[in-house]
């Protein structure tokens, strides 16, 4: 620069025009210098590194360079030059050292933001993800890091240090609390749902308040997004989950069976003795034949044991068409292989009401996939349904117009 200075004396130039024209050359030739270093490290070093990354064989260095964790180091470098290059501005040397150091800052910040991204997706390679989420904590961790470099910029701005600024944030914790107030509850509500493994990732829940019936796809810091049956997306906020009732089917999916709890109301008008056509009839049923024959042979010798005068039904014991219906619902759902015979089965009768006798089911599929349920529950009662009459049975239904009209009929041609 010496030089150059002199260089423009010599042709004429003034004092004041060379001290401004040195400075300008100066500080292009800084930036020029800067943006080389820049491209350099972008385009030598990163796309070297690339290269190296692309031939090894382990898979956390790709998920570095997915996440551009090297390109945004780069952008420390023509801070770099800036900064060393601020002793060549005396006057304004350290302001200039200020905003290099500010955006060395915030660059490493930048690079550290997706360090931690990388870090998040190595660990969402791992079955334990689903069991134990950390983008929440990760998103923490940004917060912090996000916090101590704005207080590190704002310090170096005003010339002091960061502590000083520290000290005096002290004043302002009710403010720090009420603006991160739900970053507090969602760490708080983070460690709780992961500490007693609430919820997972891919876990059914449902919760009706906040329109949520489907699995969970996120879980963050501040909410856990489930994507519903129909394909829309529900949010619900990360401290709802423990501080409100949810259902998590989890624990269906992990037994092996789903549920089928379901009855069918029988017409109390239609329940009798069997007499012996009936049972004749009955016994040709081949899932009872063997049930029919053994209750009998049953029946008969308490009768006789006991010198019961049969020919009254009130008296001893008889077959009836419920218990049979009953005996052979039983029966049907154990030869069924849809369903699953290592769990709670019942067929139970549930007391009578106004819409009859319930004879529910109560056993487990086992198949859990939600249309493939539906597909056996459906087949077991279609058959079902059609099986009643022949136990001479009625299904208990309201009258409908239809049938009021049939009435009438009815009454017109006996009239």
């Amino acid at each position: 620069m010496e030089f150059f200075e002199n260089w423009l004396l010599g042709h004429g130039f003034s004092e004041h025009i060379v001290a401004i024209l040195s400075k300008s050359v100066l500080i292009v030739g800084v930036l020029v210098v800067a943006l080389v270093s820049y491209i350099i490290a972008r385009r030598l070093l990163v796309n070297a590194i690339a290269f190296l990354v692309r031939r090894s064989k382990t898979k956390w260095d790709d998920i570095l360079l997915e996440h551009k964790v090297f390109g945004r180091l780069s952008h420390i470098a023509p801070a770099l030059v800036i900064y060393l290059a601020a002793q060549f501005f005396p006057t304004a040397s350290s302001y200039v050292q200020r905003i290099a150091m500010i955006y060395m800052a915030f660059a490493g910040l930048s690079a550290l933001n997706a360090f931690l991204n990388a870090i998040s997706a190595i660990y969402n390679t791992f079955e334990m993800s689903k069991q134990r989420p950390i983008k929440g904590y990760i998103q923490i961790l940004k917060i912090i890091f996000f916090i101590l470099v704005t207080i590190i910029g704002l310090a170096t701005i005003m010339g002091q240090k960061p502590w000083a600024l520290l000290t005096g944030l002290g004043a302002m914790t009710a403010v720090l609390m009420l603006i991160f107030r739900d970053t507090i509850l969602g760490l708080v509500a983070g460690v709780q749902l992961s500490a007693n493994d609430m919820v997972r990732i891919g876990d059914w829940i449902e919760m009706p308040k906040y329109g949520a019936d489907g699995d969970v796809i996120d879980i963050s810091l501040h909410t856990v997004k489930v994507q519903n049956w129909d394909k829309t997306i529900s949010s619900i906020p990360a401290y709802a989950l423990i501080s409100e009732s949810f259902r998590n089917w989890r624990g269906m999916s992990e037994s092996g069976g789903r549920r089928i709890k379901r009855a069918i109301h029988l017409d109390i008008a239609s329940i009798r003795f069997c007499d012996e056509e009936m049972i004749s009839r009955f016994s040709k049923i081949q899932y009872i034949s063997e049930y029919i024959a053994a209750k009998k042979r049953e029946i008969d010798d308490h009768n006789t044991a006991n010198k019961i005068d049969v020919s009254i039904l009130a008296n001893g014991r008889h077959m009836t068409n419920i218990g049979t219906f009953r005996a052979y619902v039983s029966a049907y759902l154990k030869n069924n292989p849809k369903i699953h015979q290592e769990m709670t089965f019942l067929v139970r009768q549930l007391p009578p009401g106004d819409t009859g006798l319930p004879l529910e089911i109560y056993v487990f599929s086992n198949d859990q996939v939600w249309a493939n349920y539906e597909a056996i529950q459906a087949d077991i009662f279609d058959h079902l349904l059609a099986v009643v009459p022949l136990f001479d049975l009625r299904v208990f239904q309201r009258p409908s117009g239809h049938d009021l009209r049939q009435i009438g009929l009815s009454g017109g041609r006996n009239n």
